[in-house]
């Protein structure tokens, strides 16, 4: 009697066709003295909603029918912000990133900001199960005087559940052009025991949650300038931790960088959201707090 063979242990259980890919596209614009949306083109089971702004920015939330992202699966996001437009773009919820069998989780994020436009790149945080697979980059192209607040965050294990990372993988990958040319580069890489490594003095010092905050406008490329908002983030930063959150500073090719980490997820969450909320000048997106 014939009988079928056996997987490898490193084969997948599920066939590449039914992995989740899919994505949202988004164009803004300025009509008149507001910021609508131009296009919109969604796929897979990624959506976006566009909640009532009582000012001229145009506010996005993404949203993952999914509820999650597991190993093979793969996400696009691509943000196109035109001359003179103000737009904010947030989640619906932090994405779970779920254990994988040895595939990637991908997540491609493309951000261009047009000249004299504003973008607020807000997701909420990436939450990796032990045995996640992460591969996420985020490519950013400005023009010469465009504004932008990016943040992306991501939680190692699920602390209100006592996980930690036992293994799993993390690749992240930051671009940022101005005007064609580079003028940010950044990569991380973390693999294997990664709640071992986080431990580390050196690394993470005991460390379960990251997270990096870009800025740049126009204001930033003048040198007092670039002097004061970084004291401001600073003092900001430093009233709200507490000291429950390690944070660290600095200017970069005309950017503010701004580092967290904590071995405290909530306590990072809450610093994160008092400085995206003095960096944009305005109270986060509604979702933050639902």
């Amino acid at each position: 009697m014939f009988a079928p063979p056996v997987p490898a242990a490193s084969d997948p259980l599920l066939p590449a066709y039914v992995r989740a890919a899919g994505g949202v596209r988004l164009r803004f614009g300025r009509v008149g003295a507001q910021t609508h949306r131009l296009d919109v083109a969604e796929s897979g089971g990624y959506r976006a909603r566009f909640p009532t702004t009582f000012d001229a920015t145009s506010e996005a939330v993404l949203i993952n029918t999914g509820g999650g992202m597991a190993g093979g699966d793969a996400m696009r996001v691509g943000i196109d912000v035109g001359p003179g437009s103000d737009a904010i773009v947030t989640t619906q919820a932090a994405e779970k990133i779920y254990r994988s069998q040895g595939a990637n989780t991908r997540i491609e994020t493309t951000l261009s900001v047009a000249a004299g436009a504003s973008l607020a790149w807000l997701p909420q945080e990436s939450i990796l199960f032990s045995g996640a697979r992460l591969a996420r980059s985020l490519t950013i192209d400005l023009a010469a005087d465009a504004s932008l607040v990016a943040s992306e965050a991501v939680f190692f294990g699920r602390s209100a559940m006592g996980e930690t990372m036992l293994r799993g993988a993390l690749r992240d990958r930051w671009r940022i052009r101005r005007e064609g040319r580079l003028v940010f580069a950044d990569d991380l890489r973390l693999e294997g025991a990664i709640s071992e490594t986080l431990a580390r003095q050196a690394v993470g010092a005991g460390a379960c949650a990251a997270a990096t905050i870009i800025v740049a406008g126009p204001d930033l490329q003048d040198r007092l300038q670039q002097e004061d908002r970084l004291e401001q983030a600073r003092a900001c930063g430093d009233e709200a931790s507490a000291g429950t959150v390690e944070i660290g500073a600095g200017i970069v090719a005309d950017l503010l960088v701004i580092r967290l980490l904590s071995p405290d997820a909530q306590a990072l969450r809450r610093v994160l959201v008092t400085l995206l909320g003095h960096l944009t000048g305005r109270a986060l997106p509604r979702t933050w707090s639902t």
